[in-house]
């Protein structure tokens, strides 16, 4: 059902009621971080907060798209395969994306009148961003009579959002497209797969914001580009090294299935040095620590789950250097109240934190990062969009208002 918000929201501004409403859910990247883009497994789970649109077909090819929070500013566009961007960090780009990379592949011709409300917040590392792309790309489909693969319509959103500008590797788009209720996932690249793995319901994550946003299509794009760009140089270099034909081994993962970690990790330290060493080494330790927590979910492994989650944010700090002093805080806290693992989610450089609590700690490890670090801040305003316990969600879905 659509809500008071978004329908009075969509009445007020087109005189009209939405006929549909479509919903695509944010993510917390348990573990596996910065290995999408290398062609390893990550494993996510879609959050309860989600994007969704309220919505009407038009007959015309334009996109009109308001929000719910008068902070960000109408758009409007017509449909095409070369659509002309506005501004780095506009909101818009995004939609601008989704409709792009859906009109290249369809064809599509009819546009929608559209307003949007998101509860995943923005710049946090949890995927409003894909989520939103997603929606939207949902939205134009159903407009113009189509009901997408879930799987096929995240691999081509995970192409079209590099439109805004950043190189991802699909997993946001994967699983916010292709979750199931209860379950985080195993993704898989090259093709795109999702394996559900069914998450102990005695097992709490627990999010908690850095309040130091990270603007994808803004400032920390740089950063973010320069390190996947990194990650590549060193994976070129020891194929080189090893000899290993450059036409075939095009990812780490075709690195991996041909020569065991340890080796690829002694060839590095032959022929790489400094940061490239150290991104080398964090794709393959962290890809290595995905297999083993998809292991441990599925026994119930609570302590073994949290152990990996504590060496996947070392290296996250140490090697691909993308942790900041406010995320390294919210992990100590956590871990200090009994949390058993905690580590920096998304891309880091600002975002959030997610942390393995049981039924049992769970109270206090909300307790302490509240007291700790937002209180400590005088930051208790809107606590719920900054900690919160994520619950695994079902992927995006869309129906009739």
């Amino acid at each position: 059902m659509v809500d008071g918000d978004l329908e009075g929201t969509f009445k007020e501004r087109y005189a009209s009621l939405p006929t549909h409403l479509a919903r695509a859910p944010g993510r917390v990247n348990l573990i596996g971080e910065h290995i999408d883009y290398a062609g390893l497994p990550v494993f996510p789970m879609a959050l309860q907060r989600e994007v969704r649109i309220a919505f009407r077909p038009r007959d015309d090819g334009l996109v009109l798209a308001a929000t719910t929070d008068e902070s960000y500013a109408p758009c409007h566009f017509e449909l095409g395969p070369h659509i002309e961007p506005y501004d780095d960090g506009d909101w818009g780009n995004y939609l601008k994306a989704a409709v792009q990379g859906m009109v290249i592949a369809y064809g599509l011709e009819r546009g929608f009148d559209a307003v949007i409300d998101s509860t995943v917040p923005v710049a946090a590392g949890l995927s409003s961003s894909s989520a939103l792309v997603i929606a939207t790309a949902l939205a134009l489909a159903d407009a113009n009579g189509l009901e997408p693969d879930p799987i096929e319509l995240a691999e081509l959103m995970a192409a079209a959002e590099q439109y805004v500008g950043t190189r991802g590797g699909g997993m946001d788009q994967a699983i916010s497209s292709g979750a199931s209720a209860g379950c985080a996932a195993r993704v898989e690249f090259e093709p795109l797969r999702i394996e559900p793995v069914p998450v102990p319901p005695d097992w709490r994550f627990v999010v908690a914001h850095s309040l130091v946003q990270a603007h994808k299509s803004g400032g920390a794009r740089e950063g973010y580009n320069r390190r996947r760009a990194e990650t590549e140089e060193a994976l070129a270099r020891v194929v080189g090294h090893l000899e290993l034909p450059a036409s075939v081994v095009r990812t780490y993962r075709d690195l991996l299935e041909r020569v065991p970690g340890p080796e690829a990790l002694a060839a590095a330290e032959t022929c790489l040095e400094g940061d490239l060493l150290k991104r080398f080494r964090h794709v393959v330790t962290e890809g290595e620590r995905v297999a083993r927590a998809e292991v441990a979910m599925r026994a119930g492994a609570f302590m073994g789950f949290g152990m990996l989650m504590n060496g996947s944010h070392a290296s996250l700090s140490d090697d691909y250097e993308v942790s900041i002093p406010e995320l390294d805080e919210l992990v100590g806290i956590a871990r200090d109240a009994g949390a058993v693992g905690a580590r920096l989610t998304g891309a880091g450089m600002g975002g959030c934190i997610v942390a393995l609590c049981s039924d049992d700690t769970v109270d206090a490890v909300l307790q302490a990062i509240q007291d700790r670090f937002y209180a400590a801040r005088d930051r208790l305003d809107n606590l719920d969009d900054h900690l919160f316990v994520a619950e695994p969600a079902p992927g995006a879905s869309i129906e009739k208002i």
